[in-house]
């Protein structure tokens, strides 16, 4: 007789206690204080989706081991179709600014982990409710820029393997999990020495870079021509632990200066909402032409939004630093994939202000503008791995490729 064993009673894979121990040191004791770890007396705001709550555990165990105050939060999962669904304008738009103010004070550092369980749990939401939403909340991000910029606040981000990720990219929810192990290192005996490798060599390349006088990028290939203005007094920026893993190198240019057009063939998860086979071309700064095959009505939308029709972000990841040999449907991971071509994103949206080559902290909101910050509250990175080259245009014109085969040769 056949046995039918109902799905929710299935037990799917999750990694050992030893890994997420491994995991929660990496995220606590190396990505925070910008790869540092944590401090003694420090607050620690841990932020998990409901689904990994094994690994909230394991942080807030080692948060608490390093003589740290963690402030957990577990996110309910499967809730936000019913919001916004219900929510109307004023709800969508509610702020508790003194509440929210309150806790940026208080926290040192953030963790957040992604856990999707439900990838197009949105895609029949109006994709203008969501954006309300999210724009409503963009004090937050700039409180906690401010203190970030002062050296008073720091964050990372990780990812929890979940079966609906997993199916999209073809993979078991254990394979899918082996590639986080191993682009995190917790297949090491002690990942935190191998991290600060990386970061070692990553500092290497960026002191490279930013020794350069580089005013434009060429990205030339067959999914890419754009011409990019780097401006005045940037640097270039990567690995610090934000988000592990991270073996991207980036800078925020002046959007004033794209001109082009470029191709992602990865698709984008956001908001709930899947975007496939993107298409964007810029003229003088502006996103001018946007398509895509799939979600293209959030997409428009998207861009739409307040200055997220310009260039926040470039960058490049050097397949030789990457460990990450699949695409993972989820941008943490897809925009540091190595394989044969490493990979290319760029950002609309919101620029980075620590890639201002000075102390960004003393830079007024008038001088952001003059030098080609795109503010929004957007910042959304879009992902290719096919085959590209980059060229440096120097201030005294000379040429000078820095970027081939997947890997920067500087």
């Amino acid at each position: 007789m056949l046995q039918f064993t109902p799905k929710a009673m299935v037990k799917l894979y999750q990694p050992s206690p030893k890994t997420l121990t491994k995991y929660a040191d990496v995220l606590v004791n190396f990505a925070l204080n910008s790869g540092q770890g944590v401090k003694k007396g420090e607050v620690v705001r841990i932020v998990v989706p409901d689904i990994a709550k094994p690994l909230a555990l394991e942080l807030q165990n080692t948060v608490l081991r390093a003589s740290a105050h963690p402030v957990l939060r577990l996110l309910p999962t499967g809730f936000d179709q019913d919001y916004y669904t219900l929510a109307n304008k004023k709800q969508l738009e509610f702020f508790p600014r003194q509440y929210h103010k309150v806790q940026v004070d208080l926290i040192d550092h953030t963790i957040g982990i992604i856990a999707d369980p439900y990838p197009a749990e949105l895609a029949q939401v109006d994709p203008r409710k969501i954006l309300l939403a999210r724009d409503s909340k963009k004090a937050i991000r700039d409180w906690l820029d401010k203190k970030e910029n002062k050296g008073k606040y720091t964050w990372t981000t990780a990812l929890w393997g979940v079966e609906a990720k997993a199916a999209e990219v073809g993979l078991s929810l254990e394979a899918y999990w082996q590639q986080i192990i191993k682009a995190c290192f917790l297949d090491k005996a002690k990942p935190v020495h191998q991290w600060r490798q990386v970061l070692k060599l990553q500092e290497s390349i960026k002191a490279k870079l930013n020794a350069l006088q580089i005013d434009w990028l060429l990205i030339k290939g067959k999914d890419v021509d754009l011409r990019i203005n780097l401006g005045k007094k940037r640097q270039w920026r990567g690995g610090e632990g934000r988000n592990i893993p991270s073996f991207e190198i980036f800078t925020s240019p002046d959007w004033r200066g794209t001109e082009g057009w470029i191709k992602f063939n990865q698709p984008l998860y956001r908001y709930g909402n899947i975007i496939r086979d993107i298409s964007m071309r810029f003229e003088r700064g502006h996103v001018v032409e946007a398509k895509a095959k799939v979600g293209n009505q959030f997409l428009q939308e998207m861009v739409r939004r307040h200055n997220a029709d310009k260039l926040g972000e470039v960058s490049l990841t050097d397949k030789r630093t990457s460990r990450i040999s699949h695409v993972m449907a989820e941008t943490l991971f897809d925009e540091n994939i190595g394989g044969p071509y490493g990979n290319t994103h760029v950002a609309i949206g919101k620029a980075y202000r620590d890639c201002y080559l000075e102390d960004p902290s003393k830079l007024s909101d008038a001088e952001w503008q003059e030098l080609g910050y795109n503010d929004s509250a957007e910042h959304t990175d879009m992902v290719s791995t096919t085959d590209r080259t980059v060229t440096a245009i120097m201030v005294d014109r000379t040429k000078k490729i820095i970027y081939q085969n997947g890997m920067f040769v500087v």
